[in-house]
């Protein structure tokens, strides 16, 4: 019998980010062929699906786990924090991977299951690329399934309670950059260049008029200039500065709002100011929207191994799970993670922990979502 606990502390120990999974995928797979699973490597280059035939192929459904780790240094002392510098579950991916593994290996020992499941194990979430290298590589033509489902968990919330949204749950995340070009020279004579920092000051300023001047209330937006980058110094007015930043929303019509007036902010005031730019503006990860249906299933799912908010709101950070739920109906949810200590720490700190007193909840999750499903 699998130790999950420890398997899945082996893999906290043991983090590999991006699309450069080697160990992680291996560890999972062997204990997934051993179980008599039919599994398929490199999917999406590191991805791999493994699949629990059971029933008629047109009752297949898939069933998500994400396994990379972040480019971050962990500042945990416990005996199992990462041995690799500047890389660490610090998203409790190595947590979602061992539920999924778990619950595979005891719907694999349940011989009343009648349906077949295919158990996808993504690489390269955190950057927003690796569904899309699968999906790319044939996911849903080489393994039919009908929805697909995922998970997440969420640090700060109980125990056994999980929490969903019909419709849009996960943000988009939109990046740009701003390069502006002017004509640096002297401090002080400045009069005799075109200041890039003036003209980006005043870029700063006006794009947080997007979200307060030229979308509703109604629909949730964020602008957020995150770098201001120059090449000057302390004497030198610069003749360039970059300006990056990142937007957020629930919808690509709020998206491509936000692109449109952008475009026009920054054209209008470098103009004004004789200045030139250059914007480039892009989709890292699109909104996650759960279907009403593939909703009320993992509600219904949740409820019967714990409690569930089935209308607990949207949520601001972006998952790259929604790319799956481009191409496939379905529905995404979060289960809580501990409400003290490194368990409630939030996603992306360098203290978080995933709890392994999550493992079993998240594991009859999924096995009551199995035979929850009925379309």
């Amino acid at each position: 019998m699998l130790d999950l606990t420890a398997f899945r502390r082996d893999l906290h120990a043991h983090p590999e980010t991006g699309f450069d999974l080697e160990r992680t995928p291996r560890l999972i797979a062997e204990q997934l062929e051993s179980a008599g699973l039919e599994v398929v490597r490199g999917v999406g280059r590191s991805g791999l699906v493994a699949t629990l035939k059971r029933g008629p192929g047109d009752s297949a459904i898939g069933f998500r786990a994400d396994m990379d780790a972040l480019p971050i240094k962990e500042a945990n002392g416990f005996d199992h924090r990462s041995t690799c510098p500047g890389k660490f579950h610090g998203c409790g991916h190595d947590g979602h991977s061992t539920m999924l593994l778990g619950a595979a290996l005891k719907l694999a020992a349940d011989t009343s299951l009648d349906r077949t499941i295919h158990f996808i194990f993504q690489p390269d979430e955190e950057t927003g690329n690796g569904a899309a290298a699968m999906i790319e590589d044939g996911l849903f033509e080489r393994f039919f399934m009908s929805e697909v489902y995922g998970l997440h968990n969420m640090p700060g919330m109980a125990l056994g309670h999980f929490a969903t949204q019909a419709g849009p749950f996960c943000a988009f995340e939109d990046n740009f950059e701003i390069r502006i070009k002017g004509r640096g020279g002297h401090a002080s004579m400045p009069d005799k260049g075109i200041d890039p920092i003036v003209v980006g000051s005043a870029i700063v300023m006006h794009l947080q008029s997007i979200v307060s001047r030229s979308l509703p209330a109604s629909q949730h937006a964020v602008v957020s200039v995150t770098e201001f980058l120059t090449d000057g110094a302390r004497n030198i007015v610069p003749s360039n500065v970059t300006l990056k930043g990142d937007c957020r929303g629930f919808t690509s019509e709020v998206s491509e709002k936000i692109q449109v007036r952008m475009r026009a902010i920054v054209d209008g005031l470098c103009a004004a100011q004789g200045a030139e730019a250059e914007l480039e503006y892009s989709t890292s990860f699109r909104p996650l929207v759960n279907e009403d249906k593939a909703t009320r299933i993992v509600a219904n799912a949740a409820r019967a191994v714990g409690s569930v908010d089935k209308e607990y709101g949207r949520v601001g950070f972006s998952e790259d799970f929604a790319e799956f739920l481009t191409h496939r109906p379905g529905a995404f949810i979060l289960m809580g993670n501990g409400e003290s200590g490194s368990h409630a720490m939030p996603l992306h700190n360098p203290s978080y922990d995933f709890n392994d007193a999550a493992i079993d909840h998240g594991i009859a999750f999924w096995v009551q979502l199995a035979r929850e499903v009925r379309r």
